[in-house]
């Protein structure tokens, strides 16, 4: 991952101390150990904190146009880079890198914000447009890459990659949201549109917020959201082959990188999947780490060294303590917000385990609410059936049943 940070004045272009920015870009330096750069002009400042995945050597950041007329900050990875860059020199755009941030540049000379529905990858990235004076902030479609923004009393609007490059600054104002602290007391966690600090706002997943000189800030704008009109229709065989032709495509593709990569593996349906198709790309052994528990219910390692042994990978096993409380501090520091979930200790272990050897890791984050993985998700999909088999008045009945019957704590999760 990388980080970025920066400032623009929508009103009157105020100038912008270069300093300013590399304040806001440190304090995201765990992000980006690899480099760091910071770009300015009248009204704007963009800054980066970069972890060299591709191009190492010609991929730094901020990034600029020969020409100096558009000028981006990126974080993530856009994995069709190499056709979309294939694209765009048929059009006539002349690359300079071998970096999938320059097609960024060009992409938005080509098409503007369309730009956003050609790019299949995890991104937020900031690009300023020199000949319009305007700054485009964008998030990929699911929010992998976060990136968060706030007015200024100057009236510059300061963005960040975490809460915590907005606090380097000045003058941004530390004051608890109170509605997002209700957030974390019944949800356990701050969700995407509250941030537990008051005027702090998450761009929305999917989304693109366009700030154009002399005019208001905008509300963000939906660029792509989930289709569930278009569904696939097949017998189960069929279906389950596409499935799986999908996820072969997504890991080959989060396979191409100039650095060495692994995966974390819990011997689980996901992580194990997911390391089968990487073994099946990968001529060399690949790398995977595991977090053990010192308590049999919590641990999964053998489960884990079975799937290392039969995709023969170079594995790796790290035991924990299940209650490593020592790491509570350090996990407050990273996250920002309040976080109510204890898998965040193993997951910060894991991580730190295989940065000792690779510096890209993939994972099976995420399956469980894609397919359904989790048993709450199946008792609602019944619950759901029988709604709709009964009258809207019996339907009503109940849920006023609901309102006055005590919490189901202990309900499958």
């Amino acid at each position: 991952m990388c980080g970025i940070a920066g400032l623009y004045y929508p009103g009157t272009p105020k100038p912008v101390e270069p300093a300013r920015i590399r304040v806001m870009t440190d304090a995201l330096v765990h992000r980006g150990p690899d480099g760091a750069g910071v770009w300015t002009a009248p009204g704007v400042g963009l800054g980066h904190r970069r972890l060299s995945i591709i191009d190492l050597a010609g991929g730094g950041q901020p990034m600029a146009t020969p020409e100096g007329d558009v000028v981006v900050s990126f974080n993530g990875e856009i994995y069709n880079f190499q056709a979309v860059r294939a694209e765009l020199e048929a059009k006539g755009a002349q690359f300079v890198s071998h970096s999938d941030t320059e097609v960024l540049l060009h992409g938005w000379r080509a098409w503007g914000v369309g730009l956003l529905d050609r790019l299949n990858g995890m991104f937020a990235f900031a690009l300023y447009d020199v000949r319009k004076q305007s700054l485009l902030l964008a998030r990929d479609r699911l929010g992998v890459k976060p990136l968060h923004y706030a007015e200024l009393s100057d009236g510059a609007v300061a963005f960040a990659s975490e809460i915590k490059g907005l606090m380097a600054h000045p003058l941004f104002r530390r004051a608890p949201d109170f509605t997002a602290v209700e957030d974390f007391l019944g949800l356990g966690y701050v969700p995407d549109d509250a941030s537990i600090l008051a005027g702090v706002k998450k761009l929305p997943a999917g989304h693109y917020l366009l700030l154009e000189r002399g005019k208001p800030v905008p509300a963000p704008v939906k660029w792509w959201d989930v289709d569930f009109s278009q569904r696939a229709k097949g017998s189960a065989r069929d279906l389950e082959a596409e499935l799986i032709q999908h996820l072969r495509g997504a890991v080959h593709s989060r396979m191409i990188a100039d650095v060495p990569l692994g995966a974390f593996l819990s011997g689980g349906v996901d992580s194990s999947a997911v390391v089968a198709l990487m073994a099946e790309a990968s001529r060399a052994a690949v790398k995977t780490c595991t977090i053990g528990f010192d308590e049999a219910g919590y641990d999964e390692s053998a489960h884990a060294a079975l799937i290392a042994e039969r995709f023969r990978t170079d594995h790796r096993l790290r035991n924990v303590a299940a209650d490593d409380f020592a790491l509570i501090d350090t996990l407050v520091h990273h996250f920002d917000e309040p976080f109510a979930d204890a898998s965040a200790l193993a997951t910060y272990r894991v991580c730190e385990l295989a940065r000792e050897s690779v510096t890209v890791a993939l994972s099976g984050d995420g399956a469980d609410e894609a397919l359904a993985g989790y048993r709450r998700y199946k008792f609602h999909a019944a619950e759901e059936r029988v709604r709709g088999l009964l009258p809207s008045s019996v339907r009503g009945m109940f849920g006023a049943l609901g309102r006055v019957y005590p919490k189901a704590d202990w309900a499958p999760r």
